[in-house]
């Protein structure tokens, strides 16, 4: 699965620490998941798209 989320969060300044934090998971989550080495739970994806100000299927993109 790719997803946004490096973009998003350097486009909006933070940090992988700053953007865990904010999340309740750790930095090494954050640079898993933009890594595309882990796939974050659907209440995580959730909560990233709801950081973010914008839909779970703008941010995740399944890859056919």
């Amino acid at each position: 699965m790719r997803n946004d989320v490096r973009s998003l969060r350097t486009a909006s300044g933070l940090s992988q620490a700053e953007l865990g934090a904010a999340l309740g998971v750790s930095r090494q989550t954050i640079n898993a998941i933009e890594a595309g080495r882990y796939s974050p739970s659907l209440a995580l994806a959730i909560g990233i798209a709801r950081h973010f100000g914008t839909a779970v299927e703008e941010v995740f993109h399944v890859e056919c």
